[in-house]
């Protein structure tokens, strides 16, 4: 029997996407050859990479806008550099909400003058910070859209008199939003869109070519641009399987619709939190995210006692993370209702043993 994978990256995959990826290994469009043994120049492989650029694009709204989106190497990580290769001539403003804003400062300190708008590490990143000011001479305002180990997102982006760049990368297609509001986007595929390997980067070309320095090509995003991400041999597998879940994202309804299923899991899941004397939520109420649910155990003496009962009920990847402790529940695009259900029922068989 399939486990519920609450993991938090790698992430949990559609089955019929799972089921399709793996038949591709073996036999990739009736070439009698495996999707990892053809030629990344191949018009067979050349035409997934074309429309896992088309897909996202098209999903996000940003069709004719001026955008073009890579699949890149070097995870997130890697775009902290990048962006302010990129980007950075002099001073860039950054919102500091957890461990990976935390990591996208240090890279772009290398830069020039970072100007830290705001922080909640005085609460454990346990809240987004509002009401700060952004420097209308920075080149570029930085945020990462949702903490995974937090398990805080942000609801509302602020106006910017400058650039909009956001970390993604673990709620990427799961809401709706404005998306030509952003100058640059990026996201790792591993925590809601496919296998780790390649990151997304979907960018408006004109913020391009404005700094000064010599960029390295394999950090330059024009580079991969003019060469239709193909500058170098791409994640053959981790982009397929991408382009296979924005293909199901698609036939599913797009963004609109599984919003609508998120917006369910997550209140089922915070309503139980709420009400079970027995836990606590991390994440200020206001600022909880629809992807990662974390929460604790009202009297750590349970612990056992729930840890022995949602891993008999099939469940994985409910431990938290050392930084917060207690339990996080990953519930991305493809994890069923069905799972949330099972934790839920879990979560009221401690209430009755205690």
């Amino acid at each position: 029997m399939k486990k519920h994978n609450f993991s938090a990256g790698p992430c949990i995959l559609p089955q019929e996407v799972m089921k399709k990826a793996s038949e591709a290994i073996l036999n990739f469009n009736g070439l009698n050859l495996s999707l990892i043994e053809i030629s990344h120049r191949s018009k067979d492989f050349v035409d997934v990479m074309e429309n896992a650029r088309s897909l996202a694009i098209e999903l996000l709204g940003l069709e004719g806008k001026g955008y073009k989106a890579l699949f890149l190497q070097g995870g997130a990580s890697t775009e902290f550099l990048m962006v302010a290769y990129n980007l950075l001539n002099k001073k860039a403003a950054y919102l500091n909400t957890g461990t990976w804003s935390t990591k996208a400062i240090k890279e772009a300190k290398l830069f020039g003058e970072l100007v830290e708008v705001a922080s909640s590490k005085d609460g454990n990143f346990n809240y987004i910070p509002k009401g700060y000011t952004i420097p209308s001479d920075a080149d570029y305002f930085h945020c990462t859209s949702n903490n995974t180990i937090f398990g805080t997102q942000i609801k509302e982006f602020p106006e910017v008199p400058t650039k909009l760049v956001c970390d993604m990368s673990s709620d990427i297609f799961s809401r709706q939003l404005d998306f030509s509001k952003f100058d640059l986007i990026y996201a790792g595929a591993q925590k809601n869109m496919g296998p780790a390997g390649t990151t997304l980067v979907v960018i408006k070309e004109d913020i391009l070519g404005q700094v000064e320095r010599v960029i390295p090509s394999m950090l330059d995003y024009k580079v991969h641009i003019g060469k239709d991400s193909m500058f170098n041999t791409p994640a053959v597998f981790p982009v397929y399987v991408s382009m296979l879940t924005l293909e199901w994202l698609k036939d599913l309804g797009g963004i609109e619709a599984i919003e609508k299923v998120n917006d369910a899991k997550a209140t089922l899941l915070y309503n139980e939190i709420d009400r079970n004397p027995l836990f606590n939520g991390f994440a200020a109420k206001e600022d909880r995210s629809h992807m990662n649910a974390t929460f604790n155990l009202a009297d750590d003496s349970m612990k056992d006692t729930f840890d022995t009962l949602w891993k008999e009920a099939g469940i994985n990847g409910l431990n938290g993370h050392r930084s917060v402790g207690g339990y996080r529940a990953s519930i991305y695009n493809a994890l069923p209702l069905e799972s949330v259900d099972v934790l839920v029922d879990v979560m009221q068989q401690l209430e009755k043993k205690a």
